[in-house]
């Protein structure tokens, strides 16, 4: 009885092997290699939740792929219709593209990258920017590669001036983004057009960044039937672990607060920042103020900033920069950062 259910098991194995076989082969007839959303050589940046969904604008994933001329990203319903992806392809520029939900072919070019090709997407809008990501179809031969990232990695906090908005690729062309790009490092951009400092109502926004920051979620959740609850974002998924955080708060909603409520408020948001980036460098860049068409512009709360840094000792119509505001905004930044010892990652 005991070499019959032996032999009974071998046959069970043996065909559950043909089997496997021929699902292998029929996958290479196809064409393609598919590479499901939970693949550990994906690299996700950014926020996303279970779906997997992005929250927050610039929120994707890198892969490092070998043989790579075809590449199809496969969109669950929760995505945004359309969602606007930035695409880059060995870290060069990035390309806008309109994805929607289903089967999406990225455009690569002409060329057929025999050697490793770093694929950078995300989704770079400041509102409409859910990717839900179920899969990669990559064309056969493909191979994934472990992505290597950078060991600097930027952590922006801010409103509309980080986030992109009206700009037409979106936070891709946004200082934040661009900074990170000069440096070479990775990132994640926190930053919700309109929110406040202070945990209240302001334009649309039901929270400030005080309480959304340490959430999935952005604001947006809030309107999203399918969607319409917060989460609390564990800081362990954020690899590497921010090295550097940028903060530019409080051109939202600026008139509705006094010095103290800013300078309180900022303390005790800084203090909880503190307690997940306990070492990493501070820096509080300040709103550049209300425009003004006969001079510079007023600048919020003089003095309120400086308070707050010393105590933790470290355009057109729409009032937003254009794209080549941002990039004059990145290059005093990035002057400074060098000014102060910060250095390009090689590659």
């Amino acid at each position: 009885m005991a070499q019959f259910i032996t032999s009974l098991l071998c046959a069970v194995k043996a065909a559950l092997f043909l089997l496997c076989a021929q699902v292998q082969s029929q996958l290479t007839e196809a064409g393609s290699v598919v590479v499901r959303y939970d693949d550990p050589l994906i690299y996700y940046n950014g926020r996303w939740d279970d779906e997997p969904e992005t929250w927050w604008t610039s929120s994707g994933f890198k892969i490092n792929v070998q043989n790579l001329s075809n590449l199809t990203l496969n969109l669950g319903p929760y995505t945004s219709n359309p969602v606007l992806l930035g695409v880059s392809i060995n870290y060069g520029n990035f390309t806008g593209f309109n994805a929607t939900q289903g089967a999406n072919v990225i455009p690569l070019g002409d060329l057929t990258y025999a050697s490793d090709a770093v694929v950078r997407i995300n989704s770079v809008g400041w509102q409409d920017n859910h990717m839900n990501l179920e899969s990669i179809e990559l064309n056969a031969g493909a191979n994934l590669l472990p992505y290597r990232p950078s060991h600097i990695a930027f952590q922006f906090i801010g409103d509309s001036l980080s986030a992109g908005q009206y700009l037409p690729l979106g936070v891709d062309q946004a200082w934040p983004f661009l900074v990170s790009e000069y440096f070479r490092g990775e990132h994640n951009i926190q930053a919700q057009p309109g929110i406040a400092l202070s945990d209240i109502d302001s334009y649309g926004n039901i929270h400030g960044m005080s309480f959304q920051f340490f959430q999935t979620e952005d604001t947006q959740y809030y309107y999203d039937p399918l969607h319409n609850y917060t989460t609390p974002w564990n800081f362990k998924r954020d690899y590497p672990a921010a090295t550097h955080v940028v903060l530019t708060l409080c051109s939202s909603s600026s008139r509705t607060y006094c010095r103290c409520v800013v300078h309180k408020t900022y303390i005790n948001f800084l203090e909880n920042i503190r307690i997940i980036y306990p070492v990493q460098p501070l820096f509080i860049i300040l709103p550049w103020g209300w425009p003004n068409p006969e001079g510079p512009p007023s600048p919020y709360y003089v003095g309120t900033y400086q308070q707050v840094v010393n105590h933790h000792d470290v355009y057109p119509s729409n009032l937003h920069p254009t794209i080549q505001g941002h990039q004059k905004v990145a290059g005093y930044f990035e002057s400074w950062l060098e000014e102060w010892g910060m250095v390009a990652e090689g590659r």
